[in-house]
């Protein structure tokens, strides 16, 4: 099945989100957050190396109409790559600060991309689109092979040993919901509910599982960041 995740927008959405990108960096650093920093810069070179080496380069999935692709792909996965790891790192820390840390991340992006829409008429547009019948069958392999890897472990473990799998659903749907919906409702992708549903349910909850393990592994070893 083939779903076409699309966007249209003008290039003051990327001046933009790159200043929002330099405050939630620095309200990080104010906080004291550094391993949600370091995972941020690592899941924008993670999704970098997806969206351009895989996607542009390897399956030529994704077109990209008005801007220099790597330039361009280069902003946009660390744009929400950053942002999505960080905040599911910041969650996975469980600091009774969820709320501040989600509806901040959340206001920023609903912020820029009204803004840009408000303000932006004067400025190039940019048009993106990919495919996904070409991979979103792996990436649901992908997701149940976390899942189904923390589920065995569950069914082996007490009850106080256990994974929160329902929390964990939460947030990965909940992260990749929240920019989907953004985009969504600020017309820079094409009315249809169909993409906010799938790539809710699959393209960032598939990490869940993974990036569950990798922060219960760095955060019994590293107690200084």
């Amino acid at each position: 099945m083939e779903i076409v995740a699309a966007r249209t927008f003008n290039t003051l959405y990327i001046f933009l989100d790159i200043i929002w990108l330099l405050a939630y960096t620095a309200i990080l650093i104010y906080n004291k957050r550094y391993l949600a920093i370091i995972m941020g810069v690592f899941g924008g070179l993670l999704y970098f190396a997806v969206d351009y080496g895989i996607f542009y380069l390897a399956l030529n999935t994704r077109i990209i109409i008005g801007a220099d692709p790597f330039g361009f792909l280069l902003w946009l996965s660390m744009s929400y790559g950053f942002t999505n790891f960080a905040w599911i790192w910041l969650l996975l820390d469980k600091d009774g600060k969820a709320v501040e840390w989600s509806t901040l991340t959340i206001a920023g992006w609903l912020s820029v991309a009204l803004l840009s829409q408000n303000f932006g008429s004067s400025f190039a547009i940019v048009s993106i689109q990919r495919g996904t019948a070409s991979y979103h069958g792996i990436m649901a392999l992908i997701l149940l092979a976390g899942y189904g890897y923390l589920i065995l472990k569950n069914l082996k473990s007490t009850s106080s040993e256990k994974v929160n799998i329902l929390r964990l659903l939460a947030i990965g749907i909940g992260v990749q919901f929240s920019w989907e919906f953004i985009l969504l409702i600020s017309n820079i992708r094409p009315a249809g509910v169909l993409p906010l549903i799938v790539n809710s349910l699959i393209e960032t909850n598939l990490g869940m599982p993974y990036l569950y393990l990798i922060h219960q592994a760095v955060t019994k070893r590293v107690k200084w960041l």
